[in-house]
């Protein structure tokens, strides 16, 4: 099969991305109906909860991704522990004082894992709450369990697992998102839909710019701070389901060694760009880096950023750069995954990728 060519001038139809597009236009009212759901939960069964010890989110497939976004919302300062389990069993040290939030899409081989999980805290008598799908795979032990088991209808996406979870958390007495900061964050992706849309023409659109940027290249996603970390995971995550599109995601500082490492080994530049240069590389794939901007970040955050950039630049490699607008740790994390997830749709657009409106992010 020949490889596919990147067709820019697709990105011009008012209609670009189709279903994809029409789903990340409605990221926000994904948040807001997961969080209703989760709220429309017997109290009873939320209240008997109780103050957890420490906190375990639970998922794989789609639901890894949203179990990364919404420890990342609680951020840093969470007075609690949290821990995000991505596979069958759960740490050794979780027990009966602890809470588990298990949350998957519908059933079938992504979401066996997280059942294996669910079960598990079950098993050792930790509180649960869960969330999925109405004919999900957690439901049936929820119920056995007396659990809490939010409901969420409506296209397999990204957030409304993130807004069930943080409401059943909430729910639990761990200090989460408010209700204010959940539809700042809704109103922030909406926002980048309007400047994102099919209709925005590509050189005012800065998803589309970022989408022909990575065109035939290795992109390597940073991130310097837990919601920039974050939204890297969820790029490559959904760039891979609904592109069929590799990227990397690096966690600096974490990953700084290895990110420099990169863009000087093999797939790397080939040393500094002069006006001599011919703009049309053949050398094939390369690495280039995106860096996700927090503008919370920090000095010790906006360090590492700089190193990937200077590295990149003696390398001879360009540099993608996603930054958001200040505001609330939720509101800032979700307007880098907007901008991030509108740049895949337009990557699948242009390389004739076909995606179904309810394809569930694969992790």
């Amino acid at each position: 099969m020949a490889a596919r060519e990147f067709d820019e001038s697709l990105l011009d139809s008012p209609d670009a991305g189709g279903a994809a597009a029409r789903a990340a236009a409605s990221a926000g009212a994904h948040l807001r109906a997961g969080r209703s759901a989760a709220l429309e939960v017997d109290p009873d069964l939320l209240q008997a909860l109780g103050r957890a010890r420490a906190l375990v989110l639970a998922g794989s497939g789609a639901a890894a991704v949203a179990a990364d976004v919404a420890a990342a919302a609680l951020g840093p300062g969470c007075p609690v522990p949290v821990q995000v389990v991505r596979g069958r069993g759960l740490p050794g040290w979780v027990g009966a004082a602890d809470l588990v939030v298990a949350v998957s899409g519908p059933a079938g081989p992504a979401a066996d894992p997280v059942a294996a999980c669910a079960a598990e805290a079950v098993r050792r008598g930790c509180a649960l709450a869960a969330a999925g799908p109405p004919d999900g795979p957690l439901r049936p032990l929820a119920e056995q369990a007396h659990a809490p088991y939010a409901v969420l209808r409506g296209p397999a996406t990204l957030w409304g697992p993130v807004g069930a979870a943080l409401a059943l958390v909430a729910a639990a007495g761990v200090p989460a998102p408010s209700a204010e900061a959940v539809e700042a964050a809704a109103v922030r992706m909406e926002q980048v839909a309007g400047r994102c849309a099919p209709s925005v023409e590509s050189w005012e659109n800065e998803a589309k710019t970022l989408a022909a940027d990575l065109a035939g290249t290795l992109p390597l996603a940073c991130g310097s701070t837990p919601e920039a970390v974050a939204a890297a995971r969820c790029f490559a995550a959904r760039a891979g389901a609904v592109a069929g599109y590799p990227v990397l995601a690096a966690a600096l500082p974490e990953g700084l060694g290895t990110s420099l490492t990169a863009l000087s080994g093999p797939l790397g530049g080939q040393g500094p760009r002069s006006i001599f240069d011919d703009p049309v590389e053949d050398a094939g794939v390369r690495v280039h880096p995106v860096v996700l901007e927090d503008p919370e970040g920090g000095p010790d955050a906006d360090g590492d950023l700089a190193a990937v950039q200077d590295a990149a630049h003696a390398a001879g490699t360009r540099v993608s750069r996603v930054s958001t607008e200040p505001g609330d740790r939720m509101e800032r994390l979700a307007g880098l995954i907007a901008l991030t997830d509108y740049a895949t749709v337009y990557l699948a657009a242009a390389y004739q990728v076909e995606t179904a409106a309810d394809e569930p992010i694969q992790g």
